[in-house]
């Protein structure tokens, strides 16, 4: 087996499973929720994390330039 084609067989068994497992949170309720509040934990901390950051370098940035 090539680089090539153990890449793609690779790939295949990752998508199989992603697509298994995204079924399994859509027809389970309680997972569902649970992936909810993963997705709202995730956007509340590293999104806004993100926005501080790039905030913090533009006013730095624009004090270097007066």
């Amino acid at each position: 087996m090539t680089d090539a084609t153990a890449g793609i067989a690779a790939d295949l068994v990752l998508a199989s499973t992603a697509a298994a497992v995204a079924y399994a949170i859509v027809r389970t309720p309680p997972l569902r929720r649970l992936a909810g509040l993963g997705v709202r934990l995730w956007l509340g901390g590293s999104v806004s994390a993100f926005l501080l950051g790039a905030v913090r370098d533009a006013w730095a940035e624009s004090a270097r330039r007066v």
